[in-house]
C-alpha cells in the first residue's frame, strides 16, 4: 500500500487499492464500466458522442502532427526497472506552488464540458475534490465559476485565464475567482488566437458561437457592462462581444505586471516550450510554468512537449515550479515526466472522455486508474517517492 502521509494528503484515497477493488467486484460478476487502459477511452468516446463534440475534444491543429509528436516524445523514453529494493511503502505526495498535493496530478483546464455531459464542469470538479486532486477550471467553462466552486466544497481549485483584450473583464474574473476560493492562476499563453483545426472546421463546429462555453463571461458584470441589452434579450450581440474581446495577440511580457497587481496568489504560465521563455517567466516573478503545447491543438508541427521539458527544467527548475501537460495517458507517462523534472502533471483529454462516458464516476475512474498505474509503475521500477525520480530512471530509445 502507498503511504499518503503529509499535509493535505492525509485524507487522500489509497491509490494502490483500486486494482483490488476491481478484482473483488469481479467475484460478484461486476466489471468496470469503462476501460482501465486509458488509451482506449478516445476510441470508446468516439462511438458514443456526437461528431461535433468528438472532433472538438480529440482534434489537434492541422493534420495532427503535434498530437503525434507528443506521443512520440513520451515513447522515446523507456523506464529502466531496478530490483531488490524495498518498495513496500510509497509516498506519492508532492509539494507544488506552496501546497502539498496527495499525488503529482491535477486536472487541467478543458472548456465547454457541457458538450460531452450535461453535468459539465461541476461533475469533473466534484470528481477531483472526491479524489483529493486539484481541478483547473477553464475561463470558457459551461458553468459559472461560482457554481463550480460550490460543487467542490473545500477541494483545491485553480483558475485558468484566457487573457483577453478587456482589462476590466480580466480584473473582474480575477476578483471573482479569488472570492470563490481559487488559489492558483494558470494563464494560457499559447492561444492568442484559435489555430487551424480541421476537425472543427469540417463540422463547422465552434461551441462559443452558440453561446456554449461563455458562462463566465455572460455572468460577469464587467462583460455585461459592454452590452446594450442583457444577454437573454440579445444572445447574438453577447456572442459577438465575446468573440471581439476573447483573444489578444498583442500581449507581451510587460503585460504580466497587470496580472501580478491583481492576483496575490501563485501565477503559472501555461504553454512554455522554450528555455528563454521560461527564464523570462522567472524574471517576471511568476511562480511556475506548464511545459505544454496545448495538447497539439495550437501549432501543427511543433515540438513534442516532453522533448521541451528537460531544457525548461535546466533553465528555471531552481527558480520556479515546472509542471507538464500534453500527451499524458498512463501511469508510466506520469513517471517519465516526473523523472525528467516536472513537479506534477496536468491531465486533459482522458478525463473529458471519462466525463462523457460516465459523468463524475467516469472522471473518478480515470483519476484512480491513472494514479494506481503510476503507483505500481513506481514500485515495480524500484522507486518509492514521486519526488525522488531523476533522469537516471530512464533511457532513450533512439
Amino acid at each position: 500500500m502507498a503511504s499518503l502521509s503529509g499535509g493535505s494528503a492525509e485524507a487522500a484515497p489509497d491509490w494502490s487499492a483500486y486494482q483490488f477493488e476491481i478484482y473483488l467486484n469481479g467475484v460478484a460478476g461486476i466489471v468496470p464500466r469503462m476501460p482501465t487502459d486509458l488509451t482506449r477511452l478516445e476510441e470508446v468516446a468516439g462511438r458514443w458522442l456526437a461528431p461535433g463534440p468528438v472532433g472538438y475534444v480529440t482534434g489537434g491543429a492541422g493534420n495532427g502532427r503535434t498530437v503525434q509528436a507528443n506521443r512520440a516524445a513520451l515513447d522515446r523514453w523507456q523506464i529502466v526497472p531496478r530490483m531488490l529494493r524495498d518498495v513496500s511503502e510509497r509516498d506519492l505526495t508532492v509539494e507544488v506552488l506552496g501546497r502539498s498535493l496527495p499525488a503529482p496530478l491535477a486536472l487541467g483546464p478543458i472548456g465547454v464540458l457541457s458538450i460531452v455531459h450535461p453535468e459539465a464542469e461541476p461533475a469533473a470538479a466534484r470528481a477531483a475534490a472526491a479524489q483529493g486532486v486539484p481541478y483547473t477550471l477553464s475561463s470558457v467553462s459551461s458553468t459559472p465559476l461560482e457554481q463550480v466552486a460550490a460543487a467542490m466544497g473545500d477541494g483545491e481549485r485553480w483558475f485558468q485565464l484566457y487573457w483577453g483584450k478587456d482589462r476590466e473583464v480580466t480584473r473582474s474574473f480575477l476578483g471573482r475567482a479569488k472570492a470563490s476560493g481559487f488559489s492558483v492562476l494558470v494563464v494560457t499563453l499559447d492561444t492568442p488566437m484559435l489555430s487551424w483545426r480541421p476537425h472543427d472546421l469540417d463540422q463547422a463546429y465552434l461551441p462559443f458561437l452558440r453561446g456554449v462555453g461563455t458562462a463566465n463571461y455572460f455572468t460577469d458584470p464587467a462583460f455585461q457592462a459592454g452590452l446594450a441589452r442583457p444577454v437573454h434579450e440579445d444572445l447574438n450581440a453577447a456572442v459577438l462581444h465575446f468573440t471581439a474581446m476573447f483573444s489578444d495577440p498583442g500581449k507581451t511580457w510587460d503585460d504580466l505586471a497587470f496580472l501580478r497587481e491583481h492576483w496575490d496568489g501563485p501565477i503559472v504560465l501555461k504553454g512554455v516550450l522554450h528555455p528563454d521563455d521560461a527564464r523570462q517567466a522567472a524574471d517576471a516573478g511568476m511562480d511556475g510554468v506548464v511545459v505544454s503545447n496545448h495538447g497539439g491543438r495550437q501549432v501543427n508541427g511543433a515540438i513534442g512537449a516532453l522533448d521541451a521539458l528537460p531544457g525548461v527544467v535546466a533553465a528555471v527548475g531552481d527558480r520556479l515550479d515546472v509542471l507538464f501537460d500534453s500527451g499524458i495517458r498512463s501511469g508510466d507517462d506520469v513517471f517519465k515526466a516526473l523523472a525528467l523534472g516536472a513537479r506534477t502533471v496536468l491531465l486533459g483529454r482522458p478525463y473529458a472522455y471519462g466525463l462523457g462516458l460516465d459523468g463524475q464516476a467516469g472522471v473518478e475512474h480515470v483519476i484512480r486508474a491513472l494514479l494506481n498505474e503510476f503507483d505500481l509503475t513506481l514500485a515495480l521500477s524500484g522507486h518509492t517517492s514521486a519526488t525522488g525520480l531523476t533522469p537516471e530512471a530512464l533511457t532513450r530509445a533512439d
